[in-house]
């Protein structure tokens, strides 16, 4: 009789468990980064959409107000002070990592001589956990 050569079940099985258990670790470890990720992204996007609100400032020679809100950015505000040289800066406003619009205050609480631009962070919430435009150099 000739003798087989080949992997036992066990063998096969015992393998896929240590590629498991690595796998599983990894994904573990690398948890961590995906907050990281998320919060730089913010970041970013924080310091591209102040400088579309400084464009829009230096066109109109105001921010849009807290009601107007950055969807001055994308359509022309209905509301008081409306911009006579209003034009579309942004298709759309991103939202935040957590699926959030992001925020916008002006006259701003924690900017009081601009304003306020932030994102609510993963518990969608004002609160303490906020990153804004505070947190950058404005």
């Amino acid at each position: 009789m000739k003798a087989c050569k080949g992997f036992t079940l066990i063998e096969i099985m015992l393998v896929v468990g240590i590629i498991s258990v690595l796998t599983g670790a990894a994904i573990f470890l690398m948890s961590g980064n995906v907050d990281v990720a998320r919060e730089q992204r913010v970041l970013t996007d924080l310091q591209s959409i102040s400088t579309q609100v400084k464009l829009y400032e230096i066109q109109n020679y105001a921010p849009p107000t807290t009601n107007q809100g950055l969807d001055a950015l994308v359509r022309k505000p209905s509301s008081p002070p409306v911009p006579a040289r209003w034009k579309q800066l942004m298709k759309s406003v991103p939202l935040d990592p957590w699926g959030t619009p992001y925020q916008f205050r002006y006259p701003g609480t924690r900017n009081p001589s601009g304003f306020d631009l932030f994102s609510w962070g993963p518990d969608r919430t004002e609160s303490e956990d906020d990153i804004g435009n505070w947190e950058t150099s404005q």
